[in-house]
C-alpha cells in the first residue's frame, strides 16, 4: 500500500546536508531490490519469490508479476536482485537473480524476461552457479550492467570458504557475461581449461552491494566479512581478492584467526574495510542535482546497525565516513539513486518499506 505524505519524517541532519525521509510503500515482505521503470513506476523483489509493481505514487499493486522462473526460498536465498537492460525502453528485458533448486542442492541463477503488463514473457535462464550446494547462506546476487552492456553477477562462497579460491568453481566470484548470457572473449579466464570462463574476479566471501561508478565506469563492490572485515573492492579482471586466505575478520564467537593473516603476495587488499562489521547491503554513488553537498559520495546500507553509511570518495579512496539514520528505519537492504535525483532505500523486514530521501527546505 502507499503511505500518506503525513508520515514524512522530521528533518534529518547530516554533516553537510539536511533531508527528510519520505516513506512511499509499506507491506513488502523482505524486499531485496528495487529498479526504476521509465514511466516512474518501480519493480521490487521480495525474497519469498514475488516480483511486485509499485505505482509512481507508492501504491503497491496487489497481484505480483507473473512469468518468473521457479524460485527456491532456502535460507538467505529466494528472489534477490532485479535490473533493467540498458535498452529496456526498446527491448523490455528485466533481469532477476534468485536461488534455484537442482542437482546437488541450490545455487544462484540469473534469468531474464520481457515485461508485458503484469507478466514476464520469453523468460529464460542465462546463468546457473556450478556446483550447487545444500547450504542456505551467501548467495551474493547483485546484478550490474557496465557501459558496454556486459552483465556483472556477484556470487557468494555459499558458506564453503575455500570454494572462493577455486577458479573451477563459480562460488565466491564476480561473473561477467554478455547480455544474452554468452561469455565475453576478453574475460580473463576465457581460454583457461582449469577455470570457469565466466569468472571475472575471485576470492570474495559474499558480495551484496555492487554499482558502477557513473563517471569512470569502474565496478565497485562490497562484501560481508566474518566477524569484522567487511570490505569495499574495485574488482579487476583476473584478480584474487584473498578470501579466506587473507581477511581482516576473525571466526565468529571465538575470535580466532582465519587463513594466513591480512596480507599475502598475489592477493589484493580491500579499498576500505570495517572492523567491527556493519553487514553492508546495497550501494549507490550520488551524482544527482538534488543533494549538491553529497555529489560524488557513496551510500551503503547497514543491516547490522540499521543505518545508512555515507562515504566521501577522492581519487578512488575513502577519505571520510558518516553514519545516518541510525535505528530510524530498520535493516537497510538496498540503496539506489533514482532518475529524479533522489535516494531510495528498501528496509528488509516482514513489513518492509520503500522510502526516499528528499532535500529539506
Amino acid at each position: 500500500m502507499a503511505i500518506s505524505p503525513a508520515w514524512t519524517a522530521n528533518i534529518q541532519n547530516s554533516e553537510v546536508q539536511a533531508f527528510h525521509v519520505q516513506p512511499l510503500t509499506e507491506g513488502l515482505e523482505h524486499p531485496w531490490s528495487v529498479a526504476f521503470l521509465p514511466d516512474g513506476r518501480f519493480l521490487v523483489t521480495e525474497r519469498p519469490g514475488r516480483l511486485r509493481l509499485v505505482e509512481a505514487d507508492g501504491t503497491l499493486i496487489e497481484r505480483p508479476i507473473g512469468g518468473l522462473p521457479p524460485i527456491q526460498r532456502h535460507g538467505q536465498g529466494g528472489l534477490l536482485d532485479v535490473a533493467l537492460h540498458p535498452r529496456f525502453a526498446d527491448n523490455g528485458w528485466v533481469y532477476l537473480s534468485f536461488a534455484e533448486a537442482g542437482p546437488g542442492g541450490v545455487g544462484t541463477a540469473v534469468a531474464r524476461g520481457r515485461l508485458d503488463g503484469m507478466t514476464l514473457r520469453d523468460t529464460e535462464v542465462l546463468f546457473r552457479l556450478q556446483p550447487k550446494s545444500s547450504a542456505g547462506v551467501h548467495f551474493g546476487s547483485r546484478l550490474v550492467f557496465d557501459h558496454d552492456g556486459h552483465l556483472f553477477i556477484t556470487l557468494g562462497d555459499r558458506g564453503e570458504r575455500m570454494r572462493a579460491q577455486d577458479k573451477g568453481d563459480h562460488a565466491g566470484s564476480v561473473i561477467r557475461l554478455n547480455d544474452d548470457g554468452g561469455i565475453p572473449a576478453d574475460n580473463p579466464f576465457f581460454d583457461h581449461g582449469d577455470a570457469r570462463p565466466e569468472i571475472y574476479s575471485f576470492g570474495h566471501r559474499n558480495i551484496q552491494g555492487a554499482t558502477l561508478h557513473p563517471k569512470s565506469g569502474q565496478l565497485w563492490t562490497h562484501e560481508h566479512g566474518p566477524q569484522g572485515g567487511d570490505e569495499i573492492n574495485l574488482p579487476l579482471p583476473g584478480v584474487n581478492y584473498g578470501w579466506p586466505i587473507i581477511t581482516y575478520g576473525v571466526n565468529y564467537g571465538i575470535g580466532t584467526k582465519i587463513g594466513e593473516g591480512t596480507e599475502k603476495p598475489g592477493m589484493a587488499q580491500p579499498l576500505y574495510y570495517w572492523v567491527p562489521s556493519i553487514a553492508p547491503s546495497g550501494m549507490a554513488f550520488y551524482f544527482g542535482n538534488r543533494f549538491p553537498a553529497w555529489h560524488g559520495n557513496l551510500f551503503i546500507g547497514s543491516l547490522k546497525f540499521r543505518l545508512l553509511v555515507r562515504l566521501v570518495i577522492e581519487n578512488d579512496r575513502v577519505v571520510h565516513e558518516e553514519r545516518l539514520l541510525e535505528d530510524e528505519l530498520g535493516r537497510i537492504r538496498d540503496v539506489r539513486t533514482g532518475p529524479d535525483g533522489l535516494i531510495y532505500l528498501l528496509t528488509d523486514e516482514d513489513d518492509g518499506r520503500l522510502v526516499r530521501l528528499i532535500p529539506a527546505g
